[in-house]
């Protein structure tokens, strides 16, 4: 029995009169369905079986008719079916530019051009292709780059040149599709499935894409084209350097399969070993292993995540507007001994920073993560959960001392090449759950003063004592969160 809808939805939702109408999906809609009942399943299911990916969504209950962009919005709302709205075309497309900081650099200066430049003298943070070809990567060790490349032209980092470049990039990508979901400063995923008729088809808007951002940022850029997430991004690294690629629907597999397993999402250094162990090289391999085979293999959630991928299933939509989950910041040591003393310095050069910008997102955070690099490179990890989400730089930096203090011993022992902190389990600032004597106690009137000081006068305006004359590193630009 089909239960009726209650009388708010039909306000929310249907049209008064039995003719078809546009309409939006309220953004209760999930809500309701949990609490209510309406849409039931089997509905919901026939709306999405007949829906052809692209093009209005047409709804039988009501006669609604939603067009594709807030159809898209919704996706996987209404559950209890198979029937997933993507797309039957390869509408998703992931732009990437290439080697982002040392084309600007060589966008910049024309004496660099078809050269080899490294960015950043003590640690690789970026090299152009031309040094690339010798080997360089990031994030290799200055010294070691160039003994690979001598003739290198070697750069200071100017991370103001690139930020704005980042502004540029992405209004490229907004003047596109309103649909983009940034990865980073320099890649994001576009959506154009609803442009076909002002735009084109997604090849077109592809070339005219690349060819708009080499106009009016001067960079290049790589796009992938396919039916999924996964796939366009796949598509793009392929493509590199300064390619498209568009992976027709009809030959997803056949593109995908050949190529090795280290092209899946999730495929690191050491998931890669324990299938080339078992002589598992290519994900056709991956995908003929079977997913009991590959969770006995690697875990629940890794085994069943890397299957669907294989198969190329990935659901997911182009978000707009997503926040971050953790934010993180980090410094290169070097390989000269750190005292203690010296290395509590550089946490609370981290925690400061790292504080402000979540003060800035209106975010607080109730996990705190230590990352650590040694000697080998081997890395490790301490984490710390509080009992409560905070923005309080003093209270943030006494859990991130403890976990320092904690890891000093193996520190003696292995040494030390990097440390970082990672805050998580982000959430907004305004939603903080209070504890008796309901204070809000999230950020302290010195953390407001701080911030306001450096928000008008710069963030060297005032620091901490311990802080004074010591070089804080570089600070990377960031998307908007």
């Amino acid at each position: 029995m089909v239960r009726p809808a209650p009388p708010f939805l039909d306000r929310a939702v249907r049209p008064a009169s039995p003719r078809r109408s546009t309409v939006s999906l309220p953004p209760t809609l999930s809500r309701v369905r949990r609490t209510t009942g309406w849409p039931p399943p089997a509905i919901a299911c026939s709306w999405f079986a007949e829906w052809p990916g692209d093009g209005p969504l047409l709804v039988p209950n009501g006669e609604r008719q939603v067009l594709q962009p807030h159809a898209r919005r919704y996706r996987g709302v209404l559950g209890g079916c198979d029937h997933r709205p993507v797309s039957d075309h390869a509408t998703i497309l992931h732009a990437d530019a290439d080697s982002f900081y040392a084309s600007v650099e060589q966008r910049d200066d024309p004496s660099l051009r078809g050269r080899p430049v490294i960015v950043g003298a003590g640690v690789v943070l970026a090299a152009s292709y031309e040094a690339k070809a010798c080997g360089v990567r990031t994030p290799m060790g200055g010294r070691l780059a160039r003994r690979l490349c001598p003739h290198a032209v070697v750069v200071r980092p100017r991370m103001d040149a690139y930020s704005e470049a980042s502004r540029a990039l992405f209004r490229v990508f907004e003047d596109t599709t309103p649909f983009v979901e940034g990865l980073s400063i320099d890649e994001a995923f576009l959506d154009v499935g609803g442009l076909w008729r002002i735009s084109g088809t997604p090849t077109e808007i592809a070339v005219r894409l690349r060819r708009e951002v080499l106009e009016k940022v001067g960079l290049a850029v790589t796009v992938g084209v396919a039916r999924t997430k996964f796939l366009a991004k796949v598509a793009s690294g392929v493509a590199k350097p300064d390619g498209l690629l568009v992976v027709p629907t009809d030959g997803e597999l056949e593109f995908l399969h050949p190529l090795p397993v280290e092209r899946l999402w999730g495929v690191g250094p050491i998931t890669a070993a324990k299938l080339r162990e078992r002589s598992i090289m290519t994900v056709a391999q991956v995908a003929e292993l079977g997913e009991p085979a590959l969770v006995r293999l690697l875990g629940r959630a890794s085994g069943r995540h890397l299957h669907a991928l294989a198969h190329n299933r990935d659901p997911r939509p182009v978000q707009v507007g997503r926040r971050r989950r953790s934010i993180g910041t980090q410094r290169a040591l070097g390989r000269r001994p750190r005292s203690a003393e010296m290395l509590d310095t550089d946490l609370v050069a981290l925690a400061d920073r790292l504080a402000r910008r979540l003060r800035k997102a209106h975010r607080v955070c109730r996990t705190i993560t230590l990352r650590l690099r040694f000697d080998d490179f081997s890395r490790a990890t301490r984490s710390h959960t509080l009992a409560e989400a905070t923005a309080h730089t003093p209270t943030i930096l006494d859990v991130a001392r403890g976990l320092l203090v904690a890891a000093l011993p193996l520190i003696e022992r292995q040494g030390i090449t990097l440390i970082g902190l990672t805050f998580g389990n982000l959430s907004d600032d305004r939603a903080i759950q209070l504890a008796l004597p309901f204070e809000r106690g999230g950020t302290s009137a010195v953390d407001d003063a701080l911030d306001g000081v450096r928000e008008r006068f710069g963030s060297a305006a005032i620091t901490r004592a311990v802080l004074l004359g010591r070089d804080q590193g570089q600070s990377v630009p960031l998307l908007p969160d």
